[in-house]
């Protein structure tokens, strides 16, 4: 074979692989536009009644996720089985967020943490990286970190809201987490930096539940924390 030939060959494989990452980019593009409206579905929690219509919004979310299934599924079929790791980086930050929106969901609806397990049902993924697409831990835990951010925020409005009580829930619930948090041995840089700011929003939910407690606006919430959801 001539040189000209072996680089010729070597164009075909190059080409091949070009041709392989622009379908999945295409639908990775889908993909963030389906986040992008289960987002806008779920952040309507955060305006005036939106407390009150928390079902309607997980249950609409929830429609959408059959959706995500369907896109996640066509994605699958864009790549060799055996080469998840070599196009991931192209749908890793869209499934973060993925994982994200299931978290805020199952939180909104039980008060609870998503397992890797249930995230994984939820996206119509495998848990388990022999098994071909699957969820891997560190994008979970990515995932996880985000809810904690939102969680945050969510406090601030539930006062605005009149809900005293919810931040006072969310206080114990992201208390957990950070203490769960604090077991892992983060190699990751940048799922560490990504803990890192737990520690902020686990700050701001206790000044939200701090200023409660000055304000006396907690009193009766503390004994409706564990009840009222």
């Amino acid at each position: 074979m001539s040189v000209s030939e072996m680089f010729i060959a070597l164009q075909g494989v190059l080409t091949a692989d070009q041709d392989i990452r622009e379908e999945i980019r295409k639908v990775v593009q889908i993909l963030e536009q389906t986040a992008r409206e289960i987002l806008t579905v779920l952040q309507g929690v955060h305006q005036g009644s939106g407390f009150q219509d928390i079902p309607k919004k997980c249950q609409k979310a929830r429609e959408h996720f059959g959706t995500v299934r369907t896109q996640l599924a066509s994605l699958k079929n864009k790549f060799p089985a055996d080469q998840y790791y070599r196009f991931n980086e192209h749908w890793r930050f869209v499934l973060q967020r993925l994982v994200f929106l299931a978290a805020f969901v199952v939180y909104l609806e039980t008060e609870t943490l998503v397992t890797r397990e249930a995230a994984t049902e939820i996206l119509g993924i495998e848990s388990e990286r022999e098994k071909g697409f699957h969820l891997d831990i560190e994008d979970y835990l990515s995932g996880v970190l985000t809810l904690a951010s939102e969680l945050a925020r969510l406090a601030v409005n539930s006062v605005t809201a009149g809900d005293y009580a919810r931040p006072l829930r969310i206080s114990a619930f992201i208390n957990e987490l950070d203490s769960g948090f604090r077991l892992l041995n983060l190699k990751n840089d940048s799922l560490r930096k990504r803990y890192d700011g737990l520690k902020y929003d686990v700050k701001k939910i206790e000044e939200v539940v701090y200023d409660l407690s000055i304000r006396g606006l907690n009193k009766d919430s503390i004994a409706n924390a564990g009840g009222e959801k």
